[in-house]
């Protein structure tokens, strides 16, 4: 019987043992497996994708910004930290190439809304870099105060538009001393008979609008007019020159509008570098998100910590 029992995986591996006609069976191919997805290009994709987002975010809708001085008390304080909504107002291309002071050309489309008597905007500071209380932060918070058209007038330190008097926030603070009294470039417009206390009347400039010119008031609204990109100046002979034009006239190109610090007699504001452009508005100051004293240093972050202003974290600007 031992003699009888077959080895039957020897003898399909033998290949005289397999019938005529049928073909020998092998084991499939092993398949070999797609490489991998490198995991660098998947994190690069990945970050370019969140740079993208908050890039897009950070330039046409929400901003945050630190407030450096206190001129807007005590509304804001030195060392708030708030968002601002550039949605609101219209979204708007850079006007220069980020990290860098060279013009772009720009545009903006329709906001929901435009800008009200009482907001509290953030800006492209308007005046010349000399102007400047911090030459190295170029965006600017103040409380608009008159609008494109309006007639602004300040008497006895009390604010005006169109003849209305305009209450003063109710956490606006009034140290009743004249800070800026005797400043460098003096008050705006060059040659009026303007103090800080009292103001105007001064209408504020509306796209459309002629303004006129004459040797008597050439000065006071030059700098406005090549800040508008023209060429001004007054012949010996009284005659008006616009690039290049004998002209009576100037056509305002944009609307303006007329700005406060709520701290105003702490305030460099419209009072001292004029009106400021809409093509410089940024935004509406929104919320604050954080709030501690700027004056204690980082490095003792524990005692930084202490100084975190709780209550303020979270409010709305109004």
């Amino acid at each position: 019987m031992a003699e009888e029992t077959i080895n039957t995986s020897r003898e399909i591996k033998d290949p005289r043992s397999i019938p005529e006609g049928q073909l020998p069976t092998s084991p499939p191919p092993e398949q070999s497996e797609a490489p991998p997805r490198p995991r660098l290009i998947s994190y690069v994709k990945t970050l370019l994708f969140t740079l993208f987002i908050a890039f897009t975010l950070k330039t046409f809708v929400l901003e945050a910004y630190r407030i450096p001085s206190g001129s807007m008390e005590n509304t804001l304080l030195v060392g708030d930290f708030l968002f601002v909504n550039k949605f609101v107002y219209g979204v708007r291309t850079p006007r220069y190439v980020p990290l860098t002071n060279l013009a772009i050309p720009s545009i903006s489309l329709p906001g929901f809304r435009s800008v009200r008597r009482g907001d509290v905007i953030v800006f492209e500071f308007p005046g010349d870099p000399e102007q400047m209380k911090d030459p190295e932060s170029m965006n600017y918070i103040k409380r608009c105060i008159g609008l494109a058209g309006d007639t602004v007038r300040i008497v006895s330190g009390r604010v005006f538009v169109n003849g209305r008097e305009l209450t003063l926030p109710a956490s606006a603070k009034s140290l009743h001393r004249n800070y800026h009294a005797g400043a460098e470039n003096g008050l705006f417009p060059p040659g009026a008979a303007f103090t800080e206390n009292e103001y105007g009347p001064l209408v504020v400039p509306k796209k459309g609008n002629f303004i006129n010119l004459s040797p008597v008031n050439i000065d006071r609204w030059k700098k406005f007019i090549e800040h508008e990109g023209h060429d001004v100046y007054c012949r010996t002979t009284g005659e008006i020159v616009v690039d290049g034009v004998v002209t009576s006239s100037y056509k305002v190109q944009q609307d303006y509008y007329f700005v406060l610090g709520d701290n105003r007699d702490n305030s460099l504001d419209s009072r001292y570098w004029g009106f400021v452009p809409d093509q410089n508005l940024i935004g509406e100051a929104m919320m604050i998100y954080w709030s501690w004293d700027p004056d204690v240093p980082v490095a003792s972050f524990t005692d930084k910590l202490k100084t975190v202003r709780w209550a303020r974290i979270g409010n709305l600007i109004r």
